[in-house]
């Protein structure tokens, strides 16, 4: 048999219940989903205050098409950097508070940028294992060792920074994906002050949702600090696309010196820039919608709360729902299909193996009948 006998892997993938399905979306981001002509309530997306199809980001993008053109043509560093990308980072800077920002096309490719050039070889990276797959492969692709402790072991994280060597990076996610938890940012902020480390926080779910108008998971801490490098995702609140990392200004210089992902990559199109400026301003006056979103969650807890399966402990928009097997798990968002209801199963390697889930996304667009739906599915489904 062929060392590349693709078949023979799939149908392994198949045995396992792990072979992944693309599914066409025939609608805009949004609550209300058709999929293979079947009208959906969707609980699948990223979009928290539901921004993805406002008018006035819709009309940006638009505007900002006509003024700029549909690309950049090439990298930031040649001749790909225009007025609106130079005027998203200033933007983005002000509004978290931090020095500096630099805008990139995705946040898998800000992340790939960024760890690298904080640490290389000699020098120690120590991450949580549950951190998102960007942070987990930029971590390899740097070159220093690479430690995980356990999800939010504090008690493992000072013992790898007293036995580190080199420079010192701590690495999380600030609200992680796939669990909804935020990470005890104070303490591990603390720990990097102790040792002379530098804390990469990746706040990909956390902007525009938590702290003071939308600034994130350092604004809901109240924290500040020339250790901390902030990464923020720009596709999902924002609902646009893109990321940025922001921090202290010369850190910042230093990344767009030397991060590969971002000096061989054409610029994302100068539209998009427009389009995340209008985004921003609505961030900033979301209260409302945050404040949905926060009654949105308490709905599905107590709607929820004599379900056969349990809600992971999660404060945020994200809300999983835990089955176990990979087969249950997809036995039951079938069942949630065939009531009208999309809820994506999420399997192994993307959550650890016996802990598949269903992945609640809760978003400000959603209304009090989608969440009361969603919870008279489950509630029958485990009866079935």
């Amino acid at each position: 048999m062929s060392a590349f006998d693709f078949r023979a892997r799939l149908a392994a993938l198949a045995r396992d219940d792990l072979t992944r399905t693309r599914v066409v979306l025939d609608a805009p981001c949004g609550p209300q989903a058709v999929v293979d002509g079947q009208r959906l309530i969707a609980f699948a997306g990223n979009d928290y205050l539901g921004l993805a199809n406002h008018p006035e980001v819709v009309e940006a993008l638009r505007e900002g098409a006509s003024r700029w053109g549909a690309g950049a043509g090439a990298s930031h560093l040649v001749s790909g950097h225009q007025p609106p990308h130079d005027e998203l980072e200033q933007a983005l800077a002000a509004f978290t508070g931090l020095a500096r920002a630099l805008f990139f096309s995705t946040g898998y490719m800000a992340n790939l940028a960024l760890l690298p050039a904080l640490a290389g070889r000699g020098d120690t990276l120590i991450a949580d294992r549950l951190n998102h797959a960007s942070l987990v492969d930029a971590a390899l692709l740097s070159r220093a060792t690479v430690r995980r402790y356990p999800h939010g072991d504090l008690a493992m994280v000072e013992r790898l920074l007293e036995a580190a060597e080199g420079r010192k990076v701590v690495v999380t996610d600030g609200v992680f994906s796939m669990d909804g938890d935020i990470a005890p940012l104070t303490d591990l902020l603390a720990l990097c002050e102790q040792h002379d480390a530098l804390l990469v926080v990746d706040d990909a779910h956390g902007f525009g949702v938590l702290g003071e108008r939308g600034r994130g998971v350092l604004s809901h801490f109240a924290l500040a600090s020339q250790r901390i490098v902030y990464i923020g995702t720009l596709g999902k609140a924002a609902g646009v696309a893109g990321a940025f990392v922001a921090g202290d200004a010369d850190l910042i210089e230093w990344l767009m010196q030397t991060g590969r992902s971002y000096r061989y990559t054409t610029a994302a199109p100068p539209a998009l820039a427009c389009a995340l400026l209008a985004s921003l301003d609505l961030i900033d006056s979301a209260d409302d919608r945050r404040a949905t979103l926060a009654a949105h969650r308490d709905r599905l807890k107590q709607g929820l709360a004599g379900a056969r399966w349990p809600l992971m402990p999660s404060h945020t928009a994200i809300q999983p729902l835990q089955v176990g097997a990979n087969s249950d798990v997809l036995t039951l968002a079938a069942q949630l299909r065939a009531r009208g209801l999309w809820v994506p199963a999420i399997r192994p390697p993307t959550v650890p193996a016996g802990t598949a889930r269903l992945r609640i996304s809760l978003s400000a667009a959603h209304t009090a009948e989608h969440l009361d739906t969603l919870c008279r599915a489950l509630i029958e489904a485990g009866h079935d």
